[in-house]
């Protein structure tokens, strides 16, 4: 079943509205049969691309305690050791998925647990797969702690088209693994930090589903 995001309701209904008030004028004040066709194949496109946009296909979500799962899907754009300075401030493995605007983008949650932080930062737009897009976009950065107690940091990044992340969690509030995170409209990147003893399970250009594919593994 098609199902649609509660995220796309807006904006299908401002296109759908802008499309109709477009013909109807059009067809008042100039009755030009051309222009017509015009408008509707130009605002048709513009309501196929967005209900394409914000799809949200249904996921056989099976929550495993030693797993991490894919936040988002896309392609696998980084693995490296790296330095979380903002919340773990510690060494830590980051897996980087870039959403292209064809991928769904709506965010899920990696674990299972609780959420201990959460903070919105305004910034730049590098384009989403730009290293300085980690920690000079607008961005979210979301501290989470497994039901092992386990700590590691989801952060949602806005690339040069994305204009509106949207986080639904707060702080002490339980999460289930694959459950909503939150939604980026259009291009951008979703950075995962996990512990230094996390085992990766994705490699670099892989295609990613968010709550499906298993990006890591964690011992305890």
């Amino acid at each position: 079943m098609f199902k649609i995001h509660r995220e796309g309701f807006q904006p299908l209904s401002l296109v759908a509205t802008i499309l109709a008030i477009s013909l109807l004028s059009a067809d008042y004040w100039i009755s030009n049969q051309i222009l017509n066709v015009v408008i509707f194949i130009v605002g048709g496109g513009v309501m196929l691309f967005l209900l394409y946009f914000f799809r949200n296909p249904s996921r056989n979500i099976v929550p495993n305690p030693h797993h991490i799962v894919a936040p988002a899907d896309g392609k696998v754009v980084a693995l490296e050791e790296t330095e979380e300075t903002e919340f773990l401030k510690s060494k830590v493995r980051q897996i980087s998925i870039f959403m292209s605007p064809f991928d769904v983008h709506l965010n899920r949650n990696p674990v299972s647990g609780k959420v201990v932080y959460y903070k919105y930062h305004a910034g730049k737009y590098w384009v989403a797969w730009h290293p300085k897009s980690s920690t000079e976009n607008e961005r979210t950065t979301i501290g989470l702690q497994t039901q092992n107690g386990t700590l590691l940091v989801v952060r949602q990044i806005a690339g040069v088209f994305a204009r509106r992340i949207k986080c639904y969690l707060q702080v002490g509030q339980p999460i289930v693994q694959g459950e909503e995170l939150g939604f980026i409209k259009f291009g951008s990147r979703v950075d995962v930090f996990l512990p230094l003893n996390a085992e990766v399970k994705v490699g670099l250009n892989q295609k990613t589903k968010a709550g499906e594919t298993i990006i890591a593994t964690l011992s305890n």
